[in-house]
């Protein structure tokens, strides 16, 4: 098998009908995004997150740095089994993040229980003297309770959207790589 058949010809390689690439930028894109929406909720609007909040995150600090890893892979004419195994990695970190979205959408909606941690450390308060102002002092984050909705979705509800729509792009960029 010559290198022509597995990996994309290197005059298309940096042009928009490389779907390896379009579905990799698109993604990187997509989830800096995201991560940059949920900074400024978090900084500017003033949502604090909760742990599931953090744990969703994870996958959007993966996606953004190997997404342009693979695009860079599409541009080089990396063979296509790399490029599709690439996007399966992928599509596999952001449905699982759907997955937790969808748990942490559960949660808020009281259709399950939610980590113990999301009720909050309360830590050692000290002497009883101080009890009373350290237990002031605590913030609670409950992953049980919504801080924001918009058209009836919390944020882990968006989440869920949006992941899916890159397993959607990611899947639609490995079928198309492999027929190329």
């Amino acid at each position: 098998m010559t290198t022509e058949t597995t990996a994309l010809p290197s005059s298309r390689a940096g042009s928009a009908a490389n779907p390896a690439l379009t579905a990799a930028l698109a993604i990187a894109g997509i989830a800096a995004a995201t991560l940059a929406g949920a900074w400024f909720f978090q900084l500017v609007v003033g949502l604090v997150p909760c742990p599931l909040c953090f744990e969703q995150r994870y996958a959007y600090y993966v996606a953004v740095p190997f997404a342009f890893l693979l695009a860079l892979g599409a541009v080089r004419g990396a063979p296509r089994g790399v490029l599709i195994t690439g996007l399966a990695i992928l599509a596999i970190a952001v449905l699982t993040n759907a997955v937790l979205g969808t748990y942490h959408s559960g949660v808020e909606w009281g259709l399950w229980k939610g980590p113990t941690e999301c009720t909050g450390p309360v830590g050692n308060l000290g002497s009883a003297g101080n009890l009373l102002e350290r237990l002031d002092a605590v913030k609670v984050v409950r992953c049980d309770e919504v801080q924001w909705r918009f058209l009836g979705l919390s944020l882990a509800g968006y989440n869920v959207l949006i992941s899916l729509v890159m397993a959607a792009i990611a899947g639609w960029g490995m079928v198309s790589t492999a027929k190329d």
